[in-house]
C-alpha cells in the first residue's frame, strides 16, 4: 500500500525538476508549447509546464569562428589561399531559432561564399594592401544576410593570405627591382647636388685666386695626417710658371 503513494512521489519529483531551468545571464530560452512559439525567458529561474513546454536555450555571447582557408581568384586572375575571423552574436534569440536550422552552421557557410566572392573583385595588390576596405565590405555583406536570422555581424578579419610560390618570387624581384630604382635614383640627385654645389664653389673661387693657394694648403694637411710614404704634392701651372720667371 505504501510502495504506489512512493512511486507517485517520485515521479512528481522527477517532473518537478526538470521543469525548473536555471538561465545564466548569457543565456536565453525559446518556449514552445504544443510546438507553438510563446516567447522567450531568460536569464534566472525559468518554470516549464511538463509536457506541454519545451525550451531551446540560446547563447548570447560572442562567437569566434575561423573561416577555413578558401581558394580564391582575384581579379587579375591570380590564384591564392585566405582565411580569415569571423566575430558575432546573436541579437533575436526567437529568430535564430525559427528562421534557420543552425545559425552557426549557417553563418560559417555564408562567410566561406561571400569571402570567396568579395576577393574575387579585387586585385592581388589590393588584396595586400587595402585589407581594411576589404574586411569592411565583407562585414557589411555578412551583416546584411545574416540580419534576418538575429544574428549581428559584428567584425571580420582576413588573418592570411598564402600566396604561391611563383608569385611570391614574381614579387621578390619586383620589390628588388624597386629598391635598385631607387637607389639609383637616390645616387642620380646626390650628384646633380654635388655638381651645383662645385660650381658655386669654383665661382666663389675665380673670383679671389688666393683661395685656391688655401685649397692647396688645406690639400697638404690632409695628406700629411695619412701615413704613407710618398706625398704628391699638387701645384697649378701658374704657380710653376711664376716661379721661372723669378
Amino acid at each position: 500500500m505504501f510502495q504506489l503513494p512512493l512511486v507517485l512521489l517520485v515521479l512528481i519529483v522527477m517532473v518537478a525538476i526538470n521543469s525548473i531551468k536555471i538561465l545564466r545571464e548569457y543565456e536565453r530560452g525559446v518556449i514552445f508549447r504544443l510546438g507553438r512559439y510563446t516567447g522567450v525567458r531568460g536569464p534566472g529561474l525559468i518554470i516549464l509546464i511538463p509536457v506541454l513546454e519545451k525550451m531551446v536555450k540560446v547563447n548570447l555571447r560572442t562567437f569566434v569562428m575561423d573561416v577555413p582557408p578558401q581558394d580564391v581568384i582575384t581579379k587579375d586572375n591570380v590564384s591564392v589561399k585566405v582565411n580569415a575571423v569571423v566575430y558575432f552574436r546573436v541579437m533575436e534569440p526567437n529568430k535564430a531559432v525559427l528562421e534557420v536550422e543552425d545559425f552557426y552552421y549557417a553563418t560559417s557557410q555564408l562567410a566561406q561564399t561571400t569571402l570567396r566572392s568579395i576577393l574575387g573583385q579585387f586585385e592581388l595588390d589590393e588584396v595586400l594592401s587595402n585589407r581594411e576596405k576589404i574586411n569592411h565590405d565583407l562585414q557589411d555583406v555578412l551583416d546584411s544576410q545574416t540580419d534576418p536570422w538575429g544574428v549581428k555581424v559584428s567584425s571580420v578579419e582576413m588573418k592570411h593570405v598564402d600566396l604561391p610560390t611563383e608569385m611570391q618570387r614574381a614579387m621578390a624581384k619586383q620589390a628588388e627591382a624597386e629598391r635598385e630604382r631607387r637607389a639609383k635614383i637616390i645616387n642620380a640627385d646626390g650628384e646633380m647636388q654635388s655638381a651645383q654645389k662645385l660650381h658655386e664653389a669654383s665661382e666663389i673661387m675665380a673670383q679671389n685666386p688666393l683661395t685656391i693657394q688655401i685649397r692647396y694648403l688645406q690639400t697638404l694637411n690632409q695628406i700629411a695626417n695619412d701615413k704613407t710614404n710618398t706625398i704628391v704634392f699638387p701645384m697649378s701651372l701658374e704657380n710653376i710658371g711664376s716661379l721661372f720667371k723669378k
